[in-house]
């Protein structure tokens, strides 16, 4: 669904990375009107972003003065973002300050604001800067903690403006379900401990060949980046993903479900709420080639495989502390003896977790694509199915994974 979006650009040297954001929130098909910072043309200039929206670029409060644009731009968004938004914009926003088209727009907006903070580390953590952006958040404002890494010049640390991409698939989760804005705003997760495991083991026949299945990490990628948003520890167990590391997480990287088995329980011990949302491989070549398996004439190939360790269900039975939550998922096949709901029922009698993400998988569905179809299932029944984009989707699952922690 094509949403109005305001994209805010203040003046930093990240700016050119606001053209890819831009370019992206138009591939989705949302209306985009880009209000830079007088300072920020300083970097990309008007042309440029006239040309990527198609509309024309003022900074001013006296442009076309008859359409009242610090009014209506507001009024009429359905999400403004400020990406990058520099110690400056954060200042002069959370003090109220309308002294350019962007300002004035913030305040005018009733709908979600995203920060996207970028600037140098000093400028970040200074306590000034910091009391700003948690004043943004008491407004319920949504403000995305910058990245760490290279940042102008030889310097580096925490203030890198996030990935487009992960730019992009906050907006998508906010646009799709503005609930989630509270709970990023509030912080909901702040001083919690999460481990997600995401991908897919593989377990080798030979030094070039493996057992494998199509889990891409999607999930647990999005998973990840939204108990970020919310203010949580987050440790991410990949099994083979080759993604970007969302921002803000501790990246553990396995290969095989026993790899998998073994960082799990090990970050696991330490957490308050843990999601198996990897895929595992069920069994295992009993014997691994060292070298390089050969055709033999026009016969087949024959492995002895053997079972591999339940991850989940070794989580739930090596639980020590009562407050933590285990989240499982259940990628199923229905048939015409079983149903979807009945195989994760059964799934969920058998691994003992307290809430397991059910979806079917198969062509063209669940792996390897942004969305997804689920269906969350706790011992009080079936909640669900819940359709969109799977950002949109791991605010749900945490959601779910709030509530039954309340209940402990």
């Amino acid at each position: 669904m094509s949403s109005r979006v305001v994209l805010g650009v203040a003046g930093g040297i990240a700016a050119y990375k606001a053209c890819e954001l831009l370019r992206r929130l138009q591939a989705e098909g949302h209306d985009v009107t880009v209000v830079p910072t007088a300072a920020a043309l300083e970097f990309v200039g008007a042309a440029t972003w006239a040309a990527l929206s198609g509309k024309p670029v003022h900074t001013s409060v006296f442009d076309d003065v008859h359409q009242v644009p610090h009014v209506r731009l507001g009024q009429q968004a359905d999400l403004v973002v400020v990406a990058p938004a520099t110690a400056d914009l954060l200042a002069r926003a959370a003090t109220g300050r309308a002294d350019d088209l962007l300002t004035s727009t913030l305040l005018t907006a009733h709908c979600p604001v995203v920060f996207a903070p970028a600037m140098h580390t000093e400028m970040w953590l200074h306590p000034a800067t910091q009391a700003n952006v948690a004043t943004l958040r008491a407004r319920g404002c949504v403000v995305v903690d910058p990245d760490s890494g290279r940042l102008t010049g030889p310097d580096s640390g925490p203030g890198r403006l996030p990935d487009p991409a992960e730019l992009a698939a906050v907006v998508t989760a906010v646009l799709t379900a503005p609930s989630i804005v509270a709970r990023a705003a509030g912080r909901d997760l702040a001083g919690l401990r999460v481990v997600v495991s995401a991908g897919g083991t593989r377990e080798h026949l030979d030094p070039v060949r493996f057992l494998g299945n199509r889990s891409s990490g999607l999930m647990g990628w999005a998973l990840a980046r939204a108990a970020v948003l919310r203010g949580a520890e987050v440790h991410l167990v990949a099994a083979n993903v080759t993604l970007p590391a969302p921002p803000g997480t501790t990246i553990h990287p396995v290969t095989t479900t026993g790899d998998l088995a073994t960082a799990m329980t090990e970050q696991a011990a330490t957490a308050d709420l843990v999601v198996m949302a990897a895929a595992p491989a069920d069994f295992t070549p009993a014997a691994r080639s060292d070298t390089k398996i050969k055709k033999d004439g026009d016969g087949g190939l024959h492995v002895d495989l053997v079972q591999t360790t339940d991850v989940l269900a070794t989580l739930v039975q090596g639980r020590t502390d009562q407050h933590q939550v285990l989240v499982g998922f259940a990628a199923e096949t229905p048939t015409a003896d079983s149903s979807l709901l009945e195989l994760g029922r059964a799934k969920l009698t058998r691994k003992g977790c307290d809430v397991l993400v059910l979806n079917e998988v198969g062509e063209h569905k669940a792996f390897g694509r942004p969305d997804n179809e689920i269906v969350l299932l706790t011992e009080d029944g079936a909640d669900g199915p819940h359709a969109g984009s799977k950002d949109f989707l791991a605010h749900l699952i945490w959601d779910c994974a709030l509530q039954r922690r309340s209940h402990r």
